[in-house]
């Protein structure tokens, strides 16, 4: 059996200041090599942080983070110095959720991405600028030429997400890091970085993670879905199974209150109540607060995420499978 490219095993992070916030409670989850993971939750439910987490980016002073990280092979957690460096951009890389935030604003599109290339590769600054170059024409940026020398506050929304992208690929990543890469875009655009981004994943083979809190974008990218609360993936399975036949209720809710013209002139469907305290999580079931289907056991006891069919689940009352139509 093919070892996965990521493996995430009980992983806890938390964030101490004056309170202690539990960001991430024992997640676990692997990731095959070309297999593209989106992850949905409200905001809050670790998705974010989780990606963070693979690429070693929170503060070490006040980040407490237990549980085990290996990607390609790699222990994550034990990395330091140059293999950390040469991890972060080789082994894998972020779309970051606001382009115009992740680009230096002094420098060039060209330079950083030719930056990038130099930093792990042996490679004559021509020879970089060649590479960085190619890319920003792979991402289907118009005039990319002309473009290189463009400062971040000189291209479109659309057009720095595209460079944003060219970033990320430049030194070909094993693992592409998704961070909720189109919310600042309007619809039309939008779709044209999700087809995008669709296309470089097939085309270079490599894994990706896709953070979205739009359950259409993940249908259009996604092979399998988890689906977070409270730090912890409590659904997954692949996109149509969860998407069809949602077991768990949080997961129900979350669907039932997306918005789509299907649903002009009715009212939305809205989970109650409010998300967890991370600082003050409850003993059993995070969700059962908010849970219309809860037991007095969902209160008492957290129920483990356990392979149910194709959908693996961490819930004591789970919703019944439709019958399957003859």
């Amino acid at each position: 059996m093919t070892a996965p490219l990521l493996s995430i095993q009980d992983l806890s992070v938390q964030f101490c200041g004056s309170r202690s916030v539990n960001a991430l409670n024992q997640l676990s989850f692997e990731l095959g090599s070309g297999e593209v993971l989106g992850l949905l939750g409200e905001s809050g439910s670790g998705k974010s942080v989780t990606l963070r987490t693979l690429l070693r980016l929170h503060a070490a002073r006040t980040t407490r983070i237990q549980g085990q990280i290996r990607v390609a092979g790699q222990d994550v957690m034990a990395l330091q110095g140059q293999a950390l460096e040469l991890y972060r951009g080789g082994t894998v890389s972020m779309v970051f959720q606001e382009s115009g935030m992740a680009f230096d604003p002094v420098y060039s599109i060209g330079q950083q991405i030719t930056e990038v290339i130099r930093a792990h590769a042996a490679i004559a600054s021509a020879g970089a600028r060649q590479q960085a170059l190619q890319m920003l024409e792979r991402v289907q940026i118009p005039q990319a030429r002309r473009r290189f020398d463009a400062y971040p506050h000189e291209l479109s929304g659309g057009m720095r997400q595209r460079a944003m992208i060219a970033l990320a690929l430049a030194c070909k990543p094993k693992l592409l890091l998704a961070d909720e890469p189109t919310t600042a875009l309007d619809a039309s655009v939008q779709i044209q970085i999700l087809l995008l981004l669709r296309e470089l994943q097939r085309e270079t083979g490599m894994a990706m993670i896709f953070v979205t809190h739009d359950i259409g974008a993940a249908v259009e990218v996604a092979d399998r879905i988890a689906v977070m609360y409270a730090g912890r993936v409590v659904e997954q399975g692949p996109v149509a199974q969860i998407v069809q036949q949602p077991r768990h209720p949080y997961t129900a809710g979350l669907l039932a209150s997306s918005v789509g013209a299907e649903h002009r002139g009715r009212p939305l469907r809205a989970i109650p109540g409010a998300p967890p305290d991370l600082a003050a999580l409850p003993s059993g079931c995070a969700f059962a607060p908010r849970c219309d289907q809860a037991s007095d056991g969902c209160h008492r006891e957290r129920p483990e995420l356990r392979l149910q069919g194709a959908q693996s689940l961490a819930c004591w009352q789970p919703l019944l499978p439709f019958p399957e139509t003859t």
